[in-house]
């Protein structure tokens, strides 16, 4: 009796998960190479979806990772957290890699502290360069390179195995954000992967498919500072792993044998 009241549990929560994984399907990608059909949205619930409007998600976002991150890296303003290096030339004794406190100074050789955050590169070296020539160094040659970019962080969350808020060193794009968080775990859905950015006072989302990305398919968008990667579960995954959790694998052949 003990045994056909496991196999009729089994077929009812195989049943379970079909239905589930039925009313789950029809998800597509974003922004296909191909015109495959996507969906873009904004937190006001206004939604498109087809051809147009995968096209359209895949436009906003690259724009707006070009006009973040894209331009010049000595148009980018440190802020605290930040890592420089900072070498003067021929005086090695001077180079350093320090942290951006978080008021925004740095402390050096000779210079003492200084203020980094929110000069570039460009205006930080010149700084530099000033206080050296005032009483010590004739025409320092200074360079100012970021190391880290900690004051720009992206969060990666959902069914990764290392979910986090992770700094961006440089350019960073969604399939490079997704090894930091060590890759998709076993119950992800490649298919289901969202980005979350904030355009101006709105909040926009596109669902993106890595195995796409992946293939050549889809292009891999570019991420800025602030934004949120959600990978979703496949939710037929998910109910084979709660029926192996209920029940394990050998007792489901054991049932099947009865």
């Amino acid at each position: 009796m003990k045994a056909s009241f496991s196999f009729v549990q089994f077929f009812v929560l195989c049943a379970i998960g079909l239905a589930i994984a039925a009313c789950s399907g029809g998800s597509s990608s974003i922004g296909g190479k191909d015109g495959s059909t996507g969906q873009f949205s904004s937190a006001d619930g206004s939604q498109g979806v087809g051809g147009s409007a995968a096209t359209d998600a895949q436009k906003i976002f690259a724009a707006n990772a070009y006009a973040s991150n894209g331009s010049a890296a000595e148009d980018y303003k440190i802020a605290p957290l930040d890592v420089v290096d900072i070498s003067v030339f021929g005086v090695p004794d001077l180079n350093r890699t320090v942290q951006v406190s978080t008021t925004g100074m740095v402390s050096l050789p000779l210079v003492k502290t200084i203020k980094a955050g929110g000069r570039t590169q460009a205006q930080l070296e010149k700084d530099i360069a000033g206080k050296l020539e005032a009483g010590y160094l004739q025409s320092p040659q200074v360079s100012v390179f970021v190391k880290e970019y900690n004051s720009q962080r992206i969060t990666v969350d959902g069914a990764v195995k290392k979910p986090g808020i992770f700094p961006t060193v440089g350019k960073v794009s969604l399939l490079q954000a997704i090894a930091l968080a060590e890759g998709l775990n076993e119950v992800a859905d490649p298919s289901g992967v969202l980005l979350f950015r904030t355009i101006g006072n709105k909040r926009v989302v596109a669902r993106f498919d890595i195995k796409s990305i992946r293939n050549g398919k889809l292009d891999d968008p570019q991420l800025v500072a602030g934004d949120i990667v959600m990978v979703d579960e496949s939710l037929g995954r998910t109910t084979l792993r709660d029926i192996k959790s209920v029940l394990p694998l050998s007792g489901l052949f054991q049932t099947l044998l009865l």
